[in-house]
């Protein structure tokens, strides 16, 4: 950590020794407010802060500059994604200072889905820098008050900056480097990807503990619910660097079609118990991507609000 005074309520719990609980929230795919409202209203009072995805997807949504804004006016405070697909290091260091001048303080930065997996796979793609450097820019400008270029800023942007950590892609023994890596550009936490193979996170955690990585940033276990059995195949089979055992995949199709998003419910509670009790973990990031609804039942039911 560069920094010891807290730069945002989310950081603030993980500097109070605090079990975070951070939530998700997809722009619409459209201007209108009212989809923003409606999220923000069963999330909050339940998390400490909200994820707002950057055109996720590849797929063309409200921006997350300006719903993130809204979820602020709303009184939630939003972790702002940034992806560098779309932008050059001119427009990415611009949207950082808009952003902080709007009071956001929380940054989540990301390479971005490639646009060929999107609506628009025609698009051009920018990728001027990678999430490794957009995360060292973001440092920068907080630590040094200057810009890539050097300039002097009049204020600089005192932004508490996550990253992605995928535990489960290949190779594995790349996944320990990687996050050390991240945490030398200057990451202050981090969410991983959805947890379903508990060993090989375990495994994860422990080398990165090996490493005293732990020691130098926050990290949010990721849970996703599962609905039903069809999407722990899909997650399985068809998204890159998601690792759903066959031993969870039995479990959900064991059970009756009506009671799958159930026993998905009670899979992902018994995940964030077992995350608790992981020296090194400080906190849990629940996607639960337009099923808002249930984080109030998951926050509550494993005992992280009353």
């Amino acid at each position: 950590m560069t920094t010891t005074q807290a730069i945002s309520n989310l950081h603030e719990k993980f500097l109070k020794g605090e079990f975070a609980v951070t939530g998700e929230c997809g722009p619409p795919r459209g201007a209108d407010l009212s989809v923003m409202k409606t999220k923000g209203d069963m999330l909050r009072g339940w998390v400490d802060a909200v994820n707002v995805t950057d055109n996720q997807t590849a797929i063309v949504r409200m921006s997350s500059i300006a719903a993130s804004k809204h979820l602020l006016d709303m009184g939630l405070e939003p972790v702002m994604q940034m992806v560098c697909r779309d932008r050059n290091r001119i427009a990415i260091q611009s949207d950082i200072l808009g952003a902080y001048s709007m009071g956001i303080r929380n940054i989540l930065c990301l390479s971005g889905d490639h646009q060929s997996f999107g609506s628009q796979p025609d698009a051009l793609n920018v990728f001027d820098i990678d999430s490794m450097n957009l995360i060292r820019t973001v440092r920068d400008m907080r630590d040094s008050g200057k810009d890539m270029s050097g300039f002097d800023l009049k204020e600089s942007p005192k932004m508490f900056i996550g990253a992605a950590a995928n535990p489960f892609a290949d190779p594995f023994e790349y996944r320990v480097l990687r996050l050390g890596k991240k945490i030398d550009a200057g990451v202050d936490f981090i969410q991983t990807q959805c947890i379903y193979n508990m060993p090989r996170f375990k495994e994860w955690m422990r080398l990165a503990g090996e490493e005293g990585l732990t020691e130098k940033v926050y990290i949010m276990g990721g849970v996703t619910p599962i609905k039903t059995v069809g999407m722990a195949k899909y997650m399985k089979n068809k998204v890159a660097g998601m690792d759903v055992p066959d031993e969870i995949i039995n479990r959900v199709a064991g059970v009756a079609k009506e009671k799958q998003a159930d026993e998905g419910m009670k899979i992902c509670l018994e995940t964030i118990e077992e995350l608790k009790t992981i020296k090194g973990v400080s906190g849990v990031h629940i996607m639960a991507i337009e099923w808002e609804e249930k984080v109030k039942d998951i926050v509550q039911g494993a005992g992280l609000r009353k």
